[in-house]
């Protein structure tokens, strides 16, 4: 039996759900001037944006993502245009919906959805952004260091680690994004890309020894 093919084990299991606990920042939410939605392949993103403005959090929305290697077959005319049908099919206003739909990575996310604020003549001093859920930590970082006078919250569909692997169908390559984006949140900083966040020593022990475990794919080669 291959790598890949290896179950997950109890342990493996456990270190995985104490760094996904690490990437979500447990923000209280709470009414803001926008939200910006973030591109991934996770249609659930735009399904909790939908809820969230039916809810009344906020009055104006921005899809932002274009394609990435992992989306392009899912979502083939971009992220951000899937993401918008979506949540009008789920009842959100067209008119409430801004897109920006040529981002390719998190930190464009952010600069392009502001250019998109911009143009639509809308100041926003607190913005809520919405995302995978092992990604709220490294979005938070990069829009502070990006958009750094503005309140930035951060939320995701309220799952646990267990439920998320369901939906997404394949538990490994949730346990190798997770262990990906805690590589970004230690190196983006150095790169000027965001924000440093302190990392827990048991949550850095964690991701380390997943990386000697093998769950590497979403690893960036520096």
């Amino acid at each position: 039996m291959s790598d890949n093919q290896q179950a997950i084990t109890d342990d493996q299991r456990g270190r995985a759900k104490l760094v996904w606990d690490y990437h979500q920042m447990h923000h209280e939410l709470r009414p803001v001037d926008v939200a910006i939605g973030l591109g991934s392949h996770d249609l659930g993103v735009a399904a909790y944006c939908a809820g969230l403005y039916r809810a009344g959090l906020f009055p104006v929305l921005v899809f932002t993502g274009g394609n990435s290697p992992t989306t392009a077959k899912v979502f083939p005319r971009g992220e951000a245009v899937h993401f918008r049908e979506h949540a009008i099919a789920l009842g959100v206003p067209a008119g409430a919906i801004l897109l920006e739909s040529n981002a390719a990575n998190t930190g464009q996310n952010i600069t392009l959805s502001r250019e998109v604020l911009a143009a639509a003549g809308i100041t926003a001093t607190t913005v809520l952004l919405v995302s995978k859920p092992y990604m709220e930590r490294r979005s938070f970082a990069t829009a502070r260091k990006l958009w750094p006078d503005v309140e930035i919250l951060c939320a995701s569909e309220p799952l646990e680690f267990d439920d998320y692997v369901k939906s997404i169908g394949d538990e490994r390559l949730v346990l190798d994004m997770v262990v990906g984006d805690l590589q970004r949140v230690i190196e983006y900083p150095k790169r000027g890309f965001a924000i440093e966040q302190e990392v827990p020593k048991d949550v850095h022990a964690a991701y380390e020894s997943l990386i000697r475990d093998g769950f590497t794919s979403r690893l960036i080669a520096w």
